[in-house]
């Protein structure tokens, strides 16, 4: 009676629409979870990583330097006058210091290539004078 309903749907069409499903759920996985989870590891590593005589910027803006060091909170001086402030440590969002260290260790190796560079087209330049 209703054998008109019962349309028998085309297995091709089952096949691809479970694949696009798939690709949209790993697009979403690449693009949105994947990033989300590394930028947590990174904070996690830098809030681990404090230690005493850090500079460090907080989540509100407050920037100071880490006078002692608890479980989960921090004490900051932000002023010359030594005004102390108790944070949380997730609070933190920079750290200052490694960012300088950071930025240092990379306009040396800047440097070291550029030296190594001129050296090597130095050793060119002697070498096709040689010849």
């Amino acid at each position: 009676m209703f054998l008109f309903l019962e349309e028998a749907a085309p297995q091709g069409n089952m096949i691809s629409m479970i694949i696009m499903f798939a690709a949209v759920i790993a697009v979403m996985y690449f693009m949105m979870i994947r990033p989300e989870n590394k930028k947590k590891k990174e904070a996690e590593e830098l809030r681990a990583n404090l230690k005493k005589g850090d500079n460090i910027t907080t989540i509100g803006g407050i920037v100071g330097k880490i006078v002692n060091i608890k479980d989960d909170r921090i004490i900051i001086e932000t002023s010359e006058d030594q005004v102390r402030m108790e944070l949380l440590k997730w609070a933190v969002m920079t750290n200052n210091t490694a960012e300088k260290e950071k930025a240092k260790r990379q306009a040396d190796a800047k440097e070291a290539a550029k030296k190594a560079k001129e050296e090597r087209a130095k050793r060119k330049t002697q070498k096709d004078n040689e010849l």
